[in-house]
């Protein structure tokens, strides 16, 4: 069948090429800061049905001398005007025979067309638009006008106020018939959804049937990258829930001296085996969260790998089921310094409730300045301490884990290797509150599996309770988008 064809045009070196291979989630083209780097028009395929209907991406060049441009396809009705547009700019002027180049592929194949412009610019200090508004209403397809460089996740407000700007400023050309935000570099497949929304409007009627067929495998598509990216949350999620370290209890000989050296020099002195426990279970939780941050990176087409350095030391709580000890607590442990890179730079991006730079867990009953534990029921017969992540602290790696699946879902393929960066300053108020919600909900997992429950009895509650929170996020940061699920 033939395809639904979308040409990509702009300006030079606004990011035509970043914005397809976003879209293609895979690398196209070359990317590079500098005009003119894509010299012919290609064609890419999005997405195909299972009946064989295709919609096809084509990245063409970009417009250089405008001006000079619309009145070179003014004369290209005469021979001469031939001669010059198809022969001799060929071998004397390759960007300027680009750039006529992208306008036959519009005029001959197009059915709509996505004209990108530099958002960071004025308007009305883009010269160059006006004259490419009138070649690309010389050729007669409808145009969606896409806001790139916006910079990065913004409030509703401010995109719509952006729109609002470009709207006005192309108000008088009857070839724009919609303009959006769309950003190359920070969008989410969410605005995905709406693209496609605002494209099957620009289509005629004949095609829509077909299209419709498109964004539906493009819904599930994107459906299934969300549940796969929720999965592997959940599954980190359970693994740290059901994680423990076990210290042996230290005899009454080594208590008395540990307590002598204390008094002798005015601090407490450290358990090696408790401080060992801990760094063990930190050490398993930074691995899986490398992990299931490379997961989700390769889940949306992007390249690269979670942080592998730290450069900072920080604190670390830890939830303690004290042998001889009453109560569940949480002990403030030693600075925790070493190669926890992906915990590190979770926490320096923000991605912890309690704060950036600290691995603190909710003081459920510490008692005294070094958060030493009350007595406990000895008829428990146990001998040993174990050690594990206390419910506030798990709590806050559920917030922790949607605000990265947020930053991954949102990073531009154009950008390069994925980056973990400090989060928009709206994201985290919105994230807390859904996970707030779920509080309870969370807590009884996290006391299911302080009881024994197994892990794969926890990932499906997990899942749900993320699931839900993520979906909810989305809705709230992209009111009126439709998701497909």
């Amino acid at each position: 069948m033939t395809a639904i064809r979308l040409s990509l045009i702009s300006h030079t070196n606004v990011g035509k090429t970043t914005l397809a291979r976003t879209l293609l989630k895979r690398d196209v083209g070359e990317v590079r800061d500098a005009p003119h780097v894509t010299e012919l028009a290609e064609p890419y395929p999005l997405i195909e049905t299972d009946v064989g209907d295709v919609l096809e991406l084509w990245d063409t060049p970009g417009f250089g001398d405008s001006a000079r441009l619309l009145r070179r396809l003014r004369q290209a009705g005469n021979p001469i005007g031939w001669f010059l547009s198809r022969v001799w700019d060929r071998y004397t002027d390759r960007p300027f025979f680009g750039s006529q180049q992208a306008i036959r592929n519009v005029r001959d194949t197009a059915d709509v067309v996505l004209y990108l412009v530099n958002a960071s610019e004025d308007p009305v200090g883009a010269g160059y638009v006006p004259a490419e508004m009138e070649i690309l209403g010389w050729v007669g397809k409808p145009v969606l006008v896409l806001l790139n460089q916006l910079g990065p996740p913004r409030s509703q407000e401010h995109d719509a106020s952006e729109v609002e700007r470009w709207s006005t400023h192309l108000r008088n050309f009857d070839c724009v018939r919609g303009v959006m935000a769309f950003d190359a570099f920070a969008r989410c497949w969410v605005q995905e959804q709406a693209l496609l929304d605002r494209i099957a409007l620009l289509l005629p009627d004949d095609e829509r049937p077909r299209f419709a067929r498109l964004a539906r495998a493009w819904d599930a598509r994107n459906a299934e990258t969300f549940e796969q990216a929720m999965r592997v949350l959940a599954a980190h999620l359970a693994s740290a829930a059901v994680d423990e370290a076990t210290v042996p209890m230290r005899s009454l000989g080594e208590s008395a001296r540990a307590w002598l050296s204390g008094v002798a020099t005015g601090e407490p002195r450290g358990d090696p085996a408790l401080d060992a426990a801990r760094a063990a279970l930190a050490g398993r939780l930074d691995a899986s969260l490398r992990a299931s941050t490379n997961e989700l990176i390769g889940l949306h087409g992007l390249s690269g790998r979670a942080a592998e350095e730290i450069t900072h030391r920080m604190g670390a709580a830890y939830a303690v089921d004290q042998a001889a000890n009453v109560g569940k607590v949480s002990v403030i442990g030693a600075a925790v310094s070493g190669a926890l890179g992906g915990l590190a730079a979770d926490l320096a991006a923000g991605g912890l409730t309690f704060g950036a730079g600290a691995l603190l867990g909710g003081l459920v009953g510490a008692a005294g300045a070094h958060g030493l534990a009350r007595a406990y029921n000895v008829a428990r017969g146990r001998d040993s301490t174990a050690l594990r992540w206390s419910p506030d602290f798990l709590t806050g790696r559920v917030t922790a884990a949607v605000l990265r699946y947020l930053a991954v879902a949102h990073f531009g393929r154009g950008r390069g290797d994925f980056v973990q960066a400090e989060y928009p300053p709206q994201w985290p108020p919105i994230v807390e509150r859904e996970v707030a919600v779920r509080r309870l909900e969370l807590e009884d997992v996290w006391r299911s599996a302080s009881q024994g429950t197994p892990e794969t009895q926890l990932e499906p509650r997990l899942l749900g309770q993320v699931r839900a929170a993520s979906a909810e996020v989305l809705r709230t940061l992209y009111p009126g988008h439709r998701l497909p699920f």
